[in-house]
């Protein structure tokens, strides 16, 4: 069973309303073909008690990514199924989703590799940026008709994937690499300075972040099999000296303390070793938030020793799941409808961390674009 979603009609549910003292509504889903089924009844003398000093996490929110192909997809759909499906997500008649992470550039959900500096070479000062035709004719007209659905607060989430390839050790904006020189120096500068002039840009376009990672997959980038991957590689020691030295900074000069500053960005077997490297340190520290995570990995990797273990030694830094999607073996099954065991993957990814943006909303299943 799976939910219908067309140019005239959306499955939905019913805006929830508090049953009165003494009762209960219960939504259930099930294996058999119930879809958050409601039914009500009585609490039977069943009390709860909890402590409401003692405070963990609190739930930031749900939500997904609108990648180039996200958005490309959702724009091949009539304009009356277009909105159809972002009320599906967005509107209070929808699942309200409140997160969103954002690619600052490509991402490898992109039609073509790109950043917003491929029009010079060593421009350090960045007089030759320019947002992609990606952002300004696709993606930002699309983020502006969500905002205008969600009564909301909308959460962007900024994250790099790749930087312009005169930045990089293979001159390539894709490919196994790593920025040149080493933090404190004009590449790292220049780098950093990048951040802004994205940040500076959107707020342009009325669109501000409410969080921004300093890397995409940071340590993926040294395995990744494909050549065409766009990736940047940093250690966890090179990621805290480019915050101390550069992207902190940068962030404080310009303006943009109240964005949430995460790091890692990538598979929680690297946790609790990678925040010891990061923001054990007080100085990188100051200017940190979170900590971004991602889902693959994760059924051989227990949450106990990883999650659990991070938030106890850093309990002030957030933990936030920004990937995470079924079927991303190459054997795999790409889509799946109705999986129950893959909407259980996801109920257990949600725990111990603030949200669960998940990777595109929109998939092609028809020429299996992703």
């Amino acid at each position: 069973m799976v939910c219908v979603c067309n140019a005239t009609y959306c499955d939905t549910v019913d805006p929830v309303s508090l049953p009165d003292v003494g009762y209960y509504v219960k939504y259930t889903t099930s294996r058999d073909g119930q879809r958050l089924e409601r039914s009500e009844g009585k609490t039977g003398g069943i009390f709860y008690t909890y402590n409401p000093s003692v405070h963990h996490q609190y739930i930031k929110g749900f939500g997904g990514s609108l990648t180039d192909s996200a958005a490309i997809n959702i724009l091949k759909l009539s304009y009356a199924a277009q909105n159809q499906l972002l009320r599906s997500y967005f509107s209070e008649k929808g699942s309200e989703y409140n997160l969103l992470r954002w690619p600052i550039g490509c991402s490898d959900f992109s039609t073509r590799p790109y950043s917003y500096g491929d029009h010079c070479v060593d421009d350090f000062e960045l007089k030759c940026f320019e947002l992609a035709p990606e952002d300004t004719k696709i993606r930002i007209p699309l983020l502006h008709r969500i905002m205008a659905l969600t009564k909301r607060p909308l959460s962007l989430v900024g994250s790099p994937w790749t930087s312009p390839a005169w930045l990089r050790v293979n001159n390539r904006v894709y490919g196994k690499s790593k920025i040149k020189g080493n933090p404190g120096d004009r590449y790292h500068k220049a780098w950093a300075r990048y951040f802004i002039r994205f940040l500076d840009e959107y707020a342009q376009n009325n669109i501000t972040f409410w969080a921004l990672s300093s890397q995409n997959e940071p340590i993926t980038a040294l395995f990744v099999s494909r050549s065409d991957f766009p990736c940047n590689y940093f250690s966890p020691q090179h990621q805290r000296d480019f915050i101390i030295q550069d992207l902190g900074p940068a962030l404080v000069a310009g303006g943009y303390t109240d964005i949430r500053l995460m790091i890692l960005d990538d598979l929680r077997c690297h946790l609790p070793n990678w925040a010891d490297q990061v923001i054990g340190n007080s100085t990188a520290a100051a200017y940190v938030s979170g900590i971004g995570i991602h889902w693959y990995l994760d059924s051989v990797i227990p949450a106990a020793l990883t999650l659990d273990v991070t938030h106890h030694l850093y309990p002030d830094f957030f933990l936030l799941y920004t990937e995470a999607c079924n079927g991303f073996l190459d054997w795999d099954v790409k889509v799946a409808l109705g999986s129950w065991e893959r909407g259980t993957h996801y109920s257990k990814n949600i725990l111990t961390v603030r949200g669960p943006p998940g990777y595109d909303p929109q998939i092609d299943l028809f020429d299996g674009r992703n």
